[in-house]
Protein backbone atom coordinates (compact mmCIF):
# COMPACT_ATOMS: atom_id res chain seq x y z
CA UNK A 1 0.00 0.00 0.00
CA UNK A 2 3.13 2.28 0.90
CA UNK A 3 4.79 1.52 -2.32
CA UNK A 4 1.02 2.25 -4.18
CA UNK A 5 1.15 5.72 -2.47
CA UNK A 6 4.48 6.38 -3.47
CA UNK A 7 3.51 6.00 -7.05
CA UNK A 8 0.74 8.11 -7.25
CA UNK A 9 2.38 10.86 -5.27
CA UNK A 10 5.47 10.81 -8.20
CA UNK A 11 3.31 11.05 -11.01
CA UNK A 12 1.45 12.81 -9.87
CA UNK A 13 4.20 15.53 -9.23
CA UNK A 14 6.00 14.65 -12.32
CA UNK A 15 2.43 15.19 -14.40
CA UNK A 16 1.50 18.42 -12.92
CA UNK A 17 3.53 20.77 -15.47
CA UNK A 18 2.20 19.40 -18.17
CA UNK A 19 -1.30 19.56 -16.70
CA UNK A 20 -0.66 23.70 -16.10
CA UNK A 21 0.73 23.72 -19.47
CA UNK A 22 0.17 26.49 -21.80
CA UNK A 23 -2.78 25.69 -24.61
CA UNK A 24 -4.62 26.88 -26.97
CA UNK A 25 -6.21 30.63 -25.61
CA UNK A 26 -9.31 32.22 -26.62
CA UNK A 27 -8.80 36.12 -26.79
CA UNK A 28 -12.58 36.69 -27.16
CA UNK A 29 -15.68 35.42 -25.88
CA UNK A 30 -17.31 32.99 -27.82
CA UNK A 31 -21.30 33.57 -28.92
CA UNK A 32 -22.09 30.84 -26.67
CA UNK A 33 -20.93 32.17 -23.55
CA UNK A 34 -22.36 35.21 -24.16
CA UNK A 35 -25.80 33.53 -24.88
CA UNK A 36 -25.33 31.70 -21.78
CA UNK A 37 -24.60 34.98 -19.80
CA UNK A 38 -27.40 37.17 -21.29
CA UNK A 39 -29.75 33.92 -20.58
CA UNK A 40 -28.81 33.81 -17.11
CA UNK A 41 -29.28 37.65 -17.13
CA UNK A 42 -32.71 37.17 -18.50
CA UNK A 43 -33.77 34.55 -15.90
CA UNK A 44 -32.73 37.41 -13.22
CA UNK A 45 -34.61 40.04 -14.38
CA UNK A 46 -37.82 37.79 -14.70
CA UNK A 47 -37.39 36.74 -11.45
CA UNK A 48 -36.76 40.18 -10.12
CA UNK A 49 -39.55 41.92 -11.31
CA UNK A 50 -42.32 39.95 -9.30
CA UNK A 51 -40.34 39.94 -6.56
CA UNK A 52 -40.09 44.16 -6.35
CA UNK A 53 -43.91 43.90 -7.47
CA UNK A 54 -44.44 41.74 -3.69
CA UNK A 55 -41.84 44.17 -2.57
CA UNK A 56 -43.81 47.14 -3.13
CA UNK A 57 -47.29 45.60 -1.98
CA UNK A 58 -45.64 44.48 1.77
CA UNK A 59 -44.18 48.02 1.91
CA UNK A 60 -47.83 49.72 0.89
CA UNK A 61 -49.94 47.12 3.11
CA UNK A 62 -47.26 47.78 6.47
CA UNK A 63 -47.96 52.07 6.13
CA UNK A 64 -51.41 51.93 5.35
CA UNK A 65 -54.26 52.58 7.19
CA UNK A 66 -55.68 49.29 8.36
CA UNK A 67 -59.57 49.34 8.39
CA UNK A 68 -61.52 47.09 10.89
CA UNK A 69 -65.13 45.97 9.71
CA UNK A 70 -67.14 44.19 11.98
CA UNK A 71 -67.66 41.04 11.58
CA UNK A 72 -71.55 40.53 10.53
CA UNK A 73 -73.75 38.37 12.70
CA UNK A 74 -75.71 35.85 10.94
CA UNK A 75 -77.46 34.26 13.56
CA UNK A 76 -77.95 32.78 16.98
CA UNK A 77 -74.87 30.84 18.21
CA UNK A 78 -76.91 29.35 21.29
CA UNK A 79 -79.27 27.81 18.92
CA UNK A 80 -76.16 26.55 16.31
CA UNK A 81 -74.43 25.02 19.57
CA UNK A 82 -76.46 21.37 19.87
Amino acid sequence: MKTIMQIIAVSGAITSPAIAGEGLESTGSSLLVILFLGFGALIVVCQLVPGLVLFCSMIKGLFSRSVKKPMPVTGNTAENAH
